[in-house]
Order: structure tokens, then sequence, then C-alpha cells
């Protein structure tokens, strides 16, 4: 299978299977789509119909061009098959190994975001807040269940977890006295929207945090039409100074300023630049996601804008690389060399298999997105997984489970997607989310796009 697309002046060819990717001129690309349904003499009468009156297209040249492509075919390099779909339900053969946790630390927060899908931090529930008990329990579960992996992650989410802040110290400090004991190294991730952040906050989250994610949803008046307290004032003069002072500090790096755009900024790359300009440089910006019904839920007409907006991202960042003042997007981080493994492309997040999140009572769920649906309660870190079906059924949620991917070229890059999207999008972890499935390709088209510059800009 091969994906063909143009874009800021490239011609790009993908192989899906083998990921390579081919910049040709225009003649290429055209004999490469008409490759594997003509033959050779086919091929090479059509490219002179259209472009014979070129001096530099003859016979001999086209005949050489399919030389070249034959050539790439028979090197695994173009039209190569797919040589994965039967590893993929082995994977309920794997181990129950649990490599990271998600801690509901707080389920509340000094916010009221209009468009939380954790419903203001409550997830539908009742506020709470975890206690140190649950949460050494949960750590302890994780060293547990982790069998003889060394790195473990743990992110301190909410709601707000800087609402229990006190309680997220204790369980760093607990982890770090058990590490050398256990033979375990734990890595920790603080999303936080920012109020509550102070020079102690900063100091200890550098020492201690191997990643910060900064909710900023850009410019002044996109981040207060949602992201205000519970008095309904917006929150962007306070935040601001605090988050620009932590990125500072943390060196630039290991972090993310993380923002959520809708259906009120179609236009989001400003909200990027924007935040860009204030002097963050590693950026992440996401549809948001709510009910279809919702006034900030995300249209059909919204798609060719938001398109649009990609392409506009992804060309203003090689203009900044090349001025020298680069910044980073989440969505556009692919390596085309030594990317994600054939196991890691297949199967995803690992969420309900490697994944797990924890409310403040101790129960198991999925990953975050799914907390509060008992549908999805998979256990407790007391007990351990108890629904044993439902974490088989997560273990073969891979992209050869869902058969509307089977055609698709993105297929080895979002591995079929978000299980929580596909689900409350259609009902089933093993649906798709046909508009983020579109949003997704396109970023797709965009990072490739941006190696294939950088790649022949340094030639």
């Amino acid at each position: 299978m091969i994906h063909q697309y143009k874009l800021n002046g490239y011609n790009i060819v993908l192989d899906v299977y083998s990921g390579s990717v081919h910049a040709v001129d225009e003649v290429a690309y055209d004999m490469i789509g008409m490759y594997e349904t003509h033959t050779g003499d086919e091929i090479v009468s059509e490219m002179l119909k259209k472009y014979g009156d070129r001096e530099d297209v003859t016979e001999a040249d086209l005949y050489e061009c399919l030389d070249d492509i034959r050539s790439l075919k028979d090197a695994g390099k173009l039209f190569t098959e797919d040589e994965y779909a039967g590893m993929a339900f082995d994977f309920k053969k794997r181990s129950n190994e649990i490599k990271a946790l998600c801690l509901h630390v707080a389920h509340t927060c000094n916010l009221n975001c209009s468009y939380c899908f954790a419903s203001q931090g409550k997830y539908h529930g009742d506020r709470a807040l975890m206690s140190f008990e649950v949460g050494k329990r949960a750590l302890d579960f994780l060293v547990e269940s982790s069998g003889s992996r060394r790195n473990l992650e743990v992110d301190f989410f909410g709601g707000e977890p800087l609402m229990n802040w006190q309680v997220v110290k204790d369980l760093v400090a607990y982890a770090r006295s058990i590490e050398e004991e256990k033979h375990k190294n734990f890595r920790f991730t603080l999303t936080t929207n920012g109020v509550l952040v102070d020079d102690e906050v900063i100091d200890f989250a550098n020492r201690e945090m191997h990643n910060v994610v900064m909710s900023i949803d850009g410019r002044p008046q996109v981040h207060d039409r949602f992201r205000v307290d519970l008095a309904g004032h917006g929150s962007y003069e306070k935040i601001v100074p605090k988050f620009l002072d932590f990125a500072k500090k943390r060196g630039e790096r290991d972090y993310y300023v993380r923002g959520t755009y809708t259906h009120y900024n179609t236009d989001f790359t400003e909200d990027i630049f924007h935040l860009a300009d204030l002097g963050f440089t590693q950026l992440s910006m996401e549809p948001v996601v709510c009910a279809p019904d919702d006034p900030c839920a995300l249209t059909e007409e919204d798609l060719p804008k938001l398109f649009e907006q990609y392409e506009i991202l992804a060309k203003e960042m090689l203009r900044r690389e090349e001025e020298g003042r680069p910044i980073t997007f989440y969505h556009y981080m692919i390596d085309l060399t030594h990317g994600p493994c054939i196991y890691k492309r297949i199967s995803g997040c690992g969420s309900g298999t490697e994944y797990l999140a924890v409310t403040p009572w101790g129960d198991l769920y999925p990953c975050h997105q799914f907390v509060g649906d008992e549908k999805y309660l998979m256990g407790n870190i007391w007990d351990g997984v108890t629904n044993t079906a439902l974490r088989d059924e997560f273990k073969l949620c891979n992209v050869y489970a869902r058969h509307e991917c089977d055609n698709c070229w993105a297929r080895l890059y979002c591995s079929g997607g978000c299980a929580a999207n596909a689900c409350h999008a259609t009902g089933s972890i093993t649906g798709i989310y046909k508009y983020g499935c579109e949003l997704f390709k396109k970023r797709m088209e965009c990072a490739i796009m941006m190696q294939v510059a950088k790649a022949v800009g340094k030639k």
C-alpha cells in the first residue's frame, strides 16, 4: 500500500508497510500512481501524452524511471505487503505487566471549564481527594504488577492535582524510598492548570517531575472563554507569568504547554503562535472532546479550515527553524528512521493493559477518559484487575481489530486511534472516531512533509 500527496511544493510517496518516504518529481509521482494497475508501455505512453512537450522528458528517461520504481519495489521500499496482520491477535497472549498509572489525586478543580471532559474534575461523580494511603497502595500495586520492567511512569492528574499537593509530594518521596530496593525507576508527570503554581511547586517539580503539562488555550480571549474560575473570571493573566517562569527554570525542556481548540477558535494556529511568541517552545494543541450538540463542538464544516491550519503551522515551523527560533509541536514529532517498534504501532497507547487510571478511592479504569463509566471498571488497587474479560478486550483493541482501518494509509501511525474517543463516538472501543481520523491523517501528512523539507534542505 502506498499513499501519495502533494504539500508545500513536494510530491510525496509513502510506502505504508516499510515506512519509506520518497520525495519525487511530478513525472515519477504520476508513474508510481499508475505502476500497479498499468503495464510499463501504457505508463510511458500516458506520460508522453502528458509531458511530451518537455525537453527533459524522453521515452528513454521514462523507461529508466520505471526501472528505478521496480528496483525500489524489489528492495522493499515501494508497494510492500502487510507482514504484520498475523501478529495482531497474538496480543491476547502477552503478559499482564503494567508500566504506567494515571493517579487521579484530585477529583476536584479550582477552574470551571465548561468543555471539560471530566465534568470540571468530578468525572460525573463526587468531589474527592486521594489519600496518601490509597496513593501508596497504588504505587505498590504498580511495582507488584510491573514484572521485570524497570522504568515505571506515574501521572499526577485531576481535576487539578495541585489541590492535593502535599499528597503528591509524599507519594513522590515514598516512590523514591523504594526505588533501589525494588529495582525500579519512577518517572513522574504533573498536569496542572497553573492557578496554584508557586516557587515551591516549580522547584519541586523541576527536581522530581520527568515532564510537566501546562494547560493554556492560547490568546487571552480564547483562553478566558472557557478556562474560568468558579466566579467566572478568566485565568490567563494569573497563570501565564507562572508558566513562563516554570518553563524557563526547566531549561525549556521536558514540558508541554497544552491547549484545546474548539469551534470558536478554528484559527488555532494563532493561539500556537501567540504561545510561541510569549516564549514557550514545547507546544500541543488538541481538538476538543465533547458531545456533538455542544456549542463548542467541531463540525464537518470546520474540517477544511482545520486542515488549512495544520498546513500553515507546518510551514511556519519550518520558517522559524530556519530563523533559529524553532518550536516543537507534539503532533508533528515523528521519527522516520528510529520510530516506534511494530508492536507499539499495532497496539497503540496500551490503555486497559499496560496503562491504567486510578480514582481517589482506588478503583481501576482503562484510562482517564473512561473514569466514572462503571461499564469500564476493571478492578481496584487491592484486588488488582478482576475484570479480566475487559482487559482481554483491550488487549485485542489494536489497528487490526478495526476493519474500517483496513485500507487506511495511516493505520500504523495512529494504531487505530484512541479507544476512548472511539467508544464515545460509536459505543465500541474497536470503532473509529471518523472526525479524529481526518485530523490525524492531515497532521501526519504535515509531519512527514516537514521531515522531507528538512532532508531536502540538507542536500
